[in-house]
């Protein structure tokens, strides 16, 4: 399938263009996350395993990227199987929760930084959705949390994380957390990378407009962490920034840097 075109965000949008965003996409998006937010907390008073708030969240995101003005396609979804694992991504836009929520096919938790649960609607909704959050700043609270997030997947349920930690400021991929390859290692269950292209030039971080762009999500091979220690968690995690940086470059705009940051930031987990 040849990729859509995708071309850099105009410095400066239409004055069309932005009153489009401002008056149309923008208040859609928002008025779609307090609808069925509260409809989420509605069905969580009657459910405890997620199912109904699963599929509120789905219908959410297929409003936001309804509402956005995107154009998504999603290489090779037969990659997206309904196996117990971590699907990890690039991040970088808010759009790209969104888009994630709208493709993925089962039902899954999300381990996002904890500061989102302090939004009105979303911050709700994943509290009582049954995500998981992590404190990146805090590296005990970071260990507790990914336990947690291990004992969610030995549960039968799979994960997706943001393995930056945050949104890209240039559009490039940023150094990687090491928590999926621990979750994956102390769970034994692999680990599922993904690239999303086209969300940064969608909505930037700090920017206040959308610009409608086609976004394409690539799901790359699954990689085995049977053979897999504690003691190789960074090993694993630069493998995993190889692989979602080969999935990303390859179909951006982007030239991949001729020196790219490291692969790994500083160790969020136990490593004996």
């Amino acid at each position: 399938m040849k990729d859509p075109i995708l071309t850099p965000r105009p410095a400066t949008l239409p004055w069309q263009e932005k009153a489009v965003s401002f008056f149309l996409r923008a208040p859609a998006i928002l008025l779609s996350t307090a609808f069925f937010g509260s409809l989420s907390l509605f069905a969580a008073l009657f459910e405890k395993d997620g199912k109904w708030q699963h599929r509120i969240a789905q219908r959410w995101a297929r409003a936001c990227v309804a509402a956005s003005g995107m154009q998504l396609t999603v290489l090779h979804r037969e990659r997206l199987q309904p196996q117990v694992a971590v699907y990890a991504c690039n991040h970088l836009s808010y759009m790209d929760t969104p888009v994630i929520f709208s493709t993925l096919p089962f039902q899954f938790r999300i381990v996002a930084r904890h500061d989102l649960w302090k939004l009105p609607f979303i911050g709700w909704h994943l509290e009582r959705s049954g995500q998981v959050p992590v404190n990146v700043e805090n590296p005990r609270a970071s260990i507790a949390s990914l336990s947690s997030a291990v004992r969610t997947l030995k549960s039968g349920m799979p994960l997706f994380i943001f393995p930056e930690g945050g949104r890209t400021r240039d559009g490039h991929l940023g150094p990687f957390l090491n928590g999926p390859a621990f979750m994956a290692i102390r769970a034994q269950v692999p680990i599922v990378p993904m690239a999303l292209i086209g969300t940064y030039e969608l909505l930037p971080i700090h920017a206040g407009e959308l610009h409608p762009v086609p976004v394409t999500l690539v799901v790359g091979e699954p990689i085995d962490t049977s053979v897999y220690t504690m003691k190789r968690v960074n090993e694993l995690t630069e493998r995993l920034y190889a692989s979602i940086a080969e999935l990303y470059y390859a179909h951006t705009y982007l030239p991949r840097p001729a020196v790219e940051s490291p692969a790994l930031m500083e160790v969020s987990g136990p490593q004996s």
